[in-house]
């Protein structure tokens, strides 16, 4: 079926976070990375149905849950993974939290390359660990990896688990074939394991090529855990559900234990059919939003390029996540993004949030229908130009 992705949808009424923190109705918010789309028919209707039961009481995971999770590795990303290694939970960043708990101690340090999705900081100084960071260099068009720093901290004795982030978010990077050999190699060499948040693995844009880091070799599988859910790729980040995946059987008794003892592993009896649905039956809906996603990035280069020509833009080549550039506006993300919310009525992300790496530039939703998006960019525009 032929979806519309232009349809402008009201959420304000619908306790959105998005939305709902949004207390003036004037405001237009393009920062939380959920989408203003509509959910996939075959995800309503299978949610449906399961409402219609009417009985909603502990839930277990049936065989095609796995079936359907298996199968979309399969077919999408081309990566063979098997039942045992799945363990499932209600949310990437409940995940890593109890990965951090399994396989560190209080004072251990982790590692993370900023700027970098804030919960990472959070999952790491919440349970007593210390954040290293191996800055990511910008060359004013892309982002890169300084592989010297890298091996310089990840060879620290109390150095335990490195957080890979692929996508990147917010810099929209899809590492390479090369990149991840050589990220994997050294965590190998200084026994590092390598935890791996893949959530936005579906939403690369055409020209890229995602490629799981466990999928390149036996040791990487063996010395990875890999965190995915259906919630970015299909809009559904409320059923609560993801999954970890640990073909390291040690390390996954160890991970199955750190989920029980944070009650993060009991399936959400909507997550369930949610999960399936989408991987079974939602690949023509991703289709369709990754072309308009891609039309809604192309909308939004340009016109940046016409009309605020002093502001570059990461081209991002996966995530609906566009990295701003505003450094040579002359005024620190805070209080830019500050200037935005307040004379704009926009509400976007500040880079500082990722790490002070992030300083300078903003996080910017694109995912919602263009005429909304267009309504953002004039608002941005307005902002700017009075700053200039």
């Amino acid at each position: 079926m032929k979806y519309d992705f232009d349809q402008i949808l009201d959420r304000r009424n619908s306790n959105s976070v998005k939305w709902a923190n949004t207390k003036e109705r004037d405001i237009l918010p393009m920062w939380v990375a959920d989408m203003d789309f509509k959910a996939a028919e075959p995800i309503i209707q299978a949610l449906e149905e399961r409402v219609r039961h009417g009985i909603f009481g502990y839930a277990t995971l049936p065989n095609a849950y796995y079936e359907a999770e298996i199968g979309w590795w399969k077919k999408r990303h081309q990566f063979t993974i098997k039942k045992e290694w799945i363990e499932a939970s209600t949310g990437v960043i409940p995940s890593l939290s109890a990965i951090v708990q399994a396989f560190t101690e209080p004072g251990d340090r982790i590692l993370i390359q900023t700027p970098v999705y804030n919960h990472f900081a959070s999952s790491i100084t919440n349970n007593g660990c210390v954040i290293v960071e191996n800055e990511l260099t910008f060359n004013g068009v892309s982002y890169e990896i300084d592989f010297a720093d890298f091996e310089e901290k990840a060879s620290h004795e109390k150095v335990k688990l490195f957080i890979l982030c692929n996508p990147h978010n917010p810099v929209g990077r899809v590492w390479s074939e090369d990149e991840l050999k050589r990220l994997g190699d050294i965590c190998l060499r200084h026994n590092v394991l390598v935890v791996v948040d893949e959530i936005h693995r579906d939403l690369v844009y055409k020209g890229t090529r995602f490629i799981p880091f466990a999928s390149l070799s036996e040791p990487f599988l063996m010395n990875s855990v890999t965190c995915t859910a259906p919630s970015k790729t299909f809009n559904i980040a409320g059923l609560k559900t993801s999954n970890i995946i640990a073909a390291n059987a040690e390390n996954r008794q160890k991970i199955n234990r750190s989920l029980n003892r944070n009650e993060a592993i009991e399936p959400n009896v909507f997550g369930i059919e949610g999960l399936i649905s989408a991987y079974t039956w939602g690949e023509e809906w991703l289709d369709q939003l990754l072309d308009y996603l891609e039309g809604n990035r192309d909308f939004f280069m340009a016109f940046l390029k016409e009309r605020m020509p002093k502001v570059k833009t990461v081209l991002p080549e996966a995530t609906y996540l566009m990295w701003v550039d505003c450094r040579s506006l002359g005024i620190s993300s805070k209080e830019l993004s500050q200037k935005i919310l307040e004379k704009g009525r926009l509400r976007i992300t500040d880079g500082v949030i990722y790490g002070e790496a992030g300083e300078g530039f903003l996080r910017i939703n694109i995912a919602c229908p263009r005429a909304r998006l267009a309504e953002g960019l004039e608002r941005l525009a307005s902002v700017v130009s009075s700053v200039c």
